[in-house]
């Protein structure tokens, strides 16, 4: 909360994860999207946190041996480490604007 203003400033979560320097650049004309690297341009700070994170979970994951069948095992069977490491902190970030936003806790699936 130090590093990063009011969360219901932001209009989506996405936003606040491009915020953050979470999500791929854009570059679109002519109605066309295209969608580069991911921009790191944002607050570093709170990046490196979501993406250490990330990557404990990844390799606490890697060192059992077994892919889990979710939506994290399938984007490491398909993406290198550092990838699927980034594209979860994205996803931690939107999930953590949305419980921010709302005022609730986490809930277990």
């Amino acid at each position: 909360m130090a590093f990063a203003p009011d969360l219901r400033v932001f209009a989506s979560g996405r936003n606040f994860a491009a915020w953050l320097g979470l999500v791929p650049r854009q570059r679109s004309t002519g109605g066309k999207s295209r969608l580069g690297g991911v921009s790191k341009m944002g607050q570093a700070d709170i990046r490196k946190l979501l993406i250490v994170g990330a990557m404990s979970r990844i390799r606490w994951i890697i060192r059992r041996g077994v892919l889990p069948d979710n939506w994290l095992g399938q984007v490491l069977g398909r993406k290198p480490r550092m990838v699927a490491a980034v594209a979860l902190a994205n996803k931690m970030a939107r999930t953590i604007w949305a419980m921010m936003t709302r005022q609730e806790n986490y809930r277990m699936a």
